[in-house]
Protein backbone atom coordinates (compact mmCIF):
# COMPACT_ATOMS: atom_id res chain seq x y z
CA UNK A 1 0.00 0.00 0.00
CA UNK A 2 2.68 2.36 0.49
CA UNK A 3 3.97 2.00 -2.87
CA UNK A 4 0.62 2.73 -3.92
CA UNK A 5 0.89 6.16 -2.19
CA UNK A 6 4.70 7.17 -3.22
CA UNK A 7 4.33 10.20 -5.79
CA UNK A 8 7.90 11.07 -5.54
CA UNK A 9 11.32 9.57 -5.03
CA UNK A 10 12.47 9.28 -1.35
CA UNK A 11 14.86 12.18 -0.67
CA UNK A 12 15.40 14.64 1.60
CA UNK A 13 17.80 17.95 2.06
CA UNK A 14 19.56 18.99 5.43
CA UNK A 15 19.28 22.88 5.56
CA UNK A 16 16.26 25.11 4.10
CA UNK A 17 14.95 27.31 2.04
CA UNK A 18 16.45 24.38 0.35
CA UNK A 19 18.04 24.06 -3.17
CA UNK A 20 16.48 23.23 -6.30
CA UNK A 21 19.72 22.15 -8.37
CA UNK A 22 19.77 19.38 -5.51
CA UNK A 23 16.38 17.74 -6.04
CA UNK A 24 15.09 14.53 -8.05
CA UNK A 25 13.07 15.02 -10.13
CA UNK A 26 13.16 19.10 -10.60
CA UNK A 27 10.36 21.36 -10.27
CA UNK A 28 9.00 22.27 -13.77
CA UNK A 29 8.64 25.66 -13.64
CA UNK A 30 8.36 26.68 -17.60
CA UNK A 31 5.44 28.54 -18.78
CA UNK A 32 3.09 26.42 -20.95
CA UNK A 33 1.75 29.02 -23.46
CA UNK A 34 3.10 31.83 -25.11
CA UNK A 35 2.88 35.26 -23.74
CA UNK A 36 0.10 37.93 -24.72
CA UNK A 37 1.53 41.06 -23.65
CA UNK A 38 -0.32 40.98 -20.23
CA UNK A 39 2.48 42.62 -18.01
CA UNK A 40 4.00 44.79 -21.05
CA UNK A 41 5.88 47.36 -19.52
CA UNK A 42 5.34 46.69 -15.57
CA UNK A 43 8.08 45.85 -13.04
CA UNK A 44 7.73 42.96 -10.54
CA UNK A 45 9.12 42.66 -7.67
CA UNK A 46 9.18 38.56 -6.63
CA UNK A 47 10.50 37.53 -2.77
CA UNK A 48 11.58 33.67 -2.54
CA UNK A 49 11.95 34.12 -6.57
CA UNK A 50 14.77 32.02 -6.82
CA UNK A 51 13.24 29.37 -7.05
CA UNK A 52 9.99 27.19 -6.31
CA UNK A 53 6.60 28.89 -6.92
CA UNK A 54 8.66 32.34 -6.76
CA UNK A 55 10.74 31.04 -10.27
CA UNK A 56 7.73 29.81 -12.11
CA UNK A 57 6.04 33.40 -11.57
CA UNK A 58 9.26 35.09 -12.55
CA UNK A 59 9.58 33.19 -15.83
CA UNK A 60 5.82 33.48 -16.68
CA UNK A 61 5.92 37.19 -15.64
CA UNK A 62 8.92 37.61 -18.08
CA UNK A 63 6.86 35.96 -20.89
CA UNK A 64 4.44 38.50 -20.20
CA UNK A 65 6.63 41.77 -21.08
CA UNK A 66 7.83 42.56 -17.36
CA UNK A 67 10.90 43.00 -15.60
CA UNK A 68 11.14 40.86 -12.41
CA UNK A 69 13.66 41.76 -9.21
CA UNK A 70 14.24 38.47 -6.90
CA UNK A 71 14.52 38.62 -3.68
CA UNK A 72 16.32 35.94 -2.41
CA UNK A 73 17.61 34.59 1.53
CA UNK A 74 21.36 32.69 -0.37
CA UNK A 75 20.45 30.49 -2.95
CA UNK A 76 23.05 32.04 -5.06
CA UNK A 77 22.92 29.31 -7.67
CA UNK A 78 19.29 29.26 -7.89
CA UNK A 79 18.64 32.72 -8.39
CA UNK A 80 21.49 32.73 -10.91
CA UNK A 81 19.54 30.57 -12.67
CA UNK A 82 15.94 32.36 -12.46
CA UNK A 83 18.09 35.29 -13.36
CA UNK A 84 19.45 33.62 -16.82
CA UNK A 85 15.71 32.26 -17.62
CA UNK A 86 14.28 36.00 -17.01
CA UNK A 87 16.71 36.94 -19.59
CA UNK A 88 16.19 34.41 -21.78
CA UNK A 89 12.45 35.42 -21.80
CA UNK A 90 14.15 39.12 -23.26
CA UNK A 91 13.34 40.44 -20.10
CA UNK A 92 16.01 42.14 -17.38
CA UNK A 93 15.77 40.62 -14.03
CA UNK A 94 17.45 41.81 -10.78
CA UNK A 95 18.58 39.64 -8.27
CA UNK A 96 19.09 40.67 -4.38
CA UNK A 97 20.02 38.72 -1.64
CA UNK A 98 18.90 39.22 2.03
CA UNK A 99 16.40 38.68 4.60
CA UNK A 100 12.68 39.69 4.10
CA UNK A 101 12.36 39.76 7.74
CA UNK A 102 14.43 42.95 8.14
CA UNK A 103 12.80 45.70 7.25
CA UNK A 104 15.74 47.68 6.83
CA UNK A 105 17.06 45.24 4.02
CA UNK A 106 13.30 45.47 2.66
CA UNK A 107 14.04 49.21 2.67
CA UNK A 108 17.17 48.96 0.73
CA UNK A 109 15.94 46.03 -1.78
CA UNK A 110 13.40 48.20 -2.75
CA UNK A 111 15.10 51.48 -3.33
CA UNK A 112 17.76 49.13 -5.58
CA UNK A 113 14.75 48.42 -7.62
CA UNK A 114 13.67 51.58 -8.35
CA UNK A 115 16.86 53.09 -9.18
CA UNK A 116 17.55 50.16 -11.93
CA UNK A 117 14.42 49.50 -12.83
CA UNK A 118 12.70 52.27 -12.44
CA UNK A 119 9.20 51.98 -11.25
CA UNK A 120 6.89 48.85 -8.95
CA UNK A 121 3.81 47.80 -10.54
CA UNK A 122 3.60 44.02 -9.06
CA UNK A 123 5.01 42.80 -5.70
CA UNK A 124 4.33 38.92 -4.82
CA UNK A 125 5.09 38.40 -1.43
CA UNK A 126 6.08 34.92 -1.48
CA UNK A 127 8.95 34.25 0.74
CA UNK A 128 8.14 31.10 3.98
CA UNK A 129 9.75 29.34 6.03
CA UNK A 130 8.22 25.76 7.93
CA UNK A 131 9.26 23.89 10.87
CA UNK A 132 7.27 20.77 11.39
CA UNK A 133 6.52 19.99 15.57
CA UNK A 134 3.59 17.90 16.05
CA UNK A 135 3.19 18.86 19.88
CA UNK A 136 2.80 22.92 20.63
CA UNK A 137 5.16 22.28 23.49
CA UNK A 138 7.96 21.69 21.40
CA UNK A 139 7.64 25.01 19.79
CA UNK A 140 10.47 26.83 20.87
CA UNK A 141 9.91 31.01 21.38
CA UNK A 142 12.78 31.05 18.63
CA UNK A 143 11.31 29.36 15.80
CA UNK A 144 8.15 31.15 16.91
CA UNK A 145 9.48 34.42 15.86
CA UNK A 146 11.10 33.49 12.91
CA UNK A 147 8.32 32.12 11.38
CA UNK A 148 6.13 34.79 12.12
CA UNK A 149 8.75 37.18 10.87
CA UNK A 150 9.68 36.05 7.80
CA UNK A 151 5.97 34.36 6.81
CA UNK A 152 4.14 37.66 8.15
CA UNK A 153 6.55 40.30 9.00
CA UNK A 154 8.40 40.26 5.57
CA UNK A 155 4.73 40.83 3.74
CA UNK A 156 4.01 43.92 6.19
CA UNK A 157 8.08 45.26 5.84
CA UNK A 158 7.70 44.69 2.16
CA UNK A 159 4.64 45.96 1.76
CA UNK A 160 5.93 48.99 3.38
CA UNK A 161 8.62 49.19 1.09
CA UNK A 162 7.20 49.35 -2.10
CA UNK A 163 3.88 50.82 -1.27
CA UNK A 164 4.61 54.43 -1.75
CA UNK A 165 6.03 53.62 -5.53
CA UNK A 166 2.61 51.82 -5.90
CA UNK A 167 -0.10 53.40 -8.65
CA UNK A 168 -3.46 53.12 -9.62
CA UNK A 169 -3.74 50.03 -11.37
CA UNK A 170 -0.84 48.19 -9.20
CA UNK A 171 -1.39 44.73 -7.97
CA UNK A 172 0.08 43.07 -4.81
CA UNK A 173 -0.08 39.27 -4.33
CA UNK A 174 0.14 37.31 -1.44
CA UNK A 175 1.38 33.55 -1.58
CA UNK A 176 -0.99 31.51 1.38
CA UNK A 177 -1.70 28.21 1.96
CA UNK A 178 -4.41 25.35 2.05
CA UNK A 179 -2.96 24.77 5.73
CA UNK A 180 -4.71 28.04 6.34
CA UNK A 181 -7.93 26.40 5.64
CA UNK A 182 -7.89 23.07 6.84
CA UNK A 183 -4.91 23.46 9.66
CA UNK A 184 -2.28 21.28 9.44
CA UNK A 185 -1.67 19.18 12.98
CA UNK A 186 2.51 19.15 12.32
CA UNK A 187 3.10 22.96 10.88
CA UNK A 188 1.49 24.93 13.89
CA UNK A 189 3.35 27.92 13.34
CA UNK A 190 3.73 27.60 9.71
CA UNK A 191 -0.32 27.44 9.81
CA UNK A 192 -0.89 29.98 11.64
CA UNK A 193 1.34 32.47 10.05
CA UNK A 194 -0.76 31.37 6.75
CA UNK A 195 -4.27 32.02 8.50
CA UNK A 196 -2.66 35.75 9.45
CA UNK A 197 -2.10 36.07 5.61
CA UNK A 198 -5.84 34.94 4.68
CA UNK A 199 -6.38 38.32 6.91
CA UNK A 200 -3.81 40.47 5.97
CA UNK A 201 -4.69 39.97 2.25
CA UNK A 202 -8.17 41.00 2.90
CA UNK A 203 -7.39 43.86 5.29
CA UNK A 204 -5.15 45.64 3.37
CA UNK A 205 -7.31 44.64 0.23
CA UNK A 206 -10.05 47.03 1.92
CA UNK A 207 -7.57 49.55 2.76
CA UNK A 208 -5.85 50.06 -0.68
CA UNK A 209 -8.91 49.88 -2.84
CA UNK A 210 -9.74 53.80 -2.99
CA UNK A 211 -6.52 54.00 -4.19
CA UNK A 212 -6.43 51.37 -6.97
CA UNK A 213 -4.53 49.25 -6.04
CA UNK A 214 -5.95 45.55 -6.16
CA UNK A 215 -4.40 42.96 -3.02
CA UNK A 216 -4.98 39.45 -3.56
CA UNK A 217 -3.76 36.39 -2.49
CA UNK A 218 -2.52 32.58 -3.78
CA UNK A 219 -3.96 29.63 -1.53
CA UNK A 220 -1.55 26.55 -2.87
CA UNK A 221 -1.67 22.99 -1.79
CA UNK A 222 0.95 20.24 -1.80
CA UNK A 223 3.56 21.78 -4.41
CA UNK A 224 6.88 20.31 -5.24
CA UNK A 225 9.82 22.98 -3.96
CA UNK A 226 12.62 23.31 -2.67
CA UNK A 227 11.12 23.64 0.75
CA UNK A 228 9.71 20.44 0.74
CA UNK A 229 12.74 18.09 0.64
CA UNK A 230 14.22 20.55 3.35
CA UNK A 231 11.67 20.00 5.61
CA UNK A 232 10.64 16.64 5.46
CA UNK A 233 12.24 13.55 5.81
CA UNK A 234 12.45 11.17 2.87
CA UNK A 235 9.31 8.57 4.05
CA UNK A 236 7.22 11.90 3.82
CA UNK A 237 8.62 13.12 0.98
CA UNK A 238 7.95 9.90 -0.97
CA UNK A 239 4.21 10.33 -0.54
CA UNK A 240 3.72 14.04 -0.69
CA UNK A 241 0.76 14.92 -2.10
CA UNK A 242 -0.92 11.32 -2.30
CA UNK A 243 -3.93 12.64 0.07
CA UNK A 244 -5.38 15.31 -2.53
CA UNK A 245 -7.93 14.16 -4.48
CA UNK A 246 -5.71 14.61 -7.29
CA UNK A 247 -3.14 12.04 -5.60
CA UNK A 248 -0.23 14.29 -6.61
CA UNK A 249 1.82 17.34 -5.88
CA UNK A 250 1.68 19.79 -8.13
CA UNK A 251 3.94 21.55 -10.14
CA UNK A 252 5.44 25.55 -9.86
CA UNK A 253 3.87 25.71 -13.10
CA UNK A 254 0.40 25.26 -12.36
CA UNK A 255 0.65 27.15 -9.94
CA UNK A 256 2.11 30.44 -11.46
CA UNK A 257 -0.52 31.43 -14.11
CA UNK A 258 -3.07 32.22 -10.67
CA UNK A 259 -0.55 34.82 -9.91
CA UNK A 260 -0.44 36.26 -13.66
CA UNK A 261 -4.69 36.22 -13.43
CA UNK A 262 -4.62 38.37 -10.13
CA UNK A 263 -1.28 40.78 -11.22
CA UNK A 264 -3.09 41.51 -14.61
CA UNK A 265 -6.15 43.70 -15.99
CA UNK A 266 -8.11 40.05 -16.12
CA UNK A 267 -8.53 40.42 -12.56
CA UNK A 268 -9.77 43.91 -12.50
CA UNK A 269 -12.85 43.97 -10.23
CA UNK A 270 -11.42 41.39 -7.65
CA UNK A 271 -9.85 42.06 -4.71
CA UNK A 272 -9.45 40.88 -1.21
CA UNK A 273 -9.58 36.87 -2.74
CA UNK A 274 -8.16 33.75 -2.70
CA UNK A 275 -7.45 31.59 -5.66
CA UNK A 276 -6.60 27.81 -4.76
CA UNK A 277 -4.24 25.51 -7.00
CA UNK A 278 -4.40 22.40 -4.57
CA UNK A 279 -5.26 19.56 -6.17
CA UNK A 280 -9.07 19.26 -4.76
CA UNK A 281 -9.11 20.27 -1.02
CA UNK A 282 -12.54 21.56 -0.60
CA UNK A 283 -11.58 25.39 0.94
CA UNK A 284 -13.97 27.90 2.32
CA UNK A 285 -12.98 31.48 0.96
Amino acid sequence: MAEKQQTLPPQTQDRQPGRETEMNPRPRFEPRFRGSGRLEGKVAVVTGGDSGIGRAVSVLFAREGADVAILYLDEGEDARETVRLVEKEGQSCLAIAGDVGDPSFCKTAVKRIIDQLGHVDVLVNNAAEQHPKPDVKEIAPEQLEKTFRTNIFGYFFMTQAVLPHLGEGAAIINTGSVTAYRGSGGLLDYSATKGAITSFTRSLAQSLADKGIRVNGVAPGPIWTPLIPSTFDEEKVKSFGADTPMKRPGQPNEVAPCFLFLACEDSSYITGNFLHPNGGHPTES
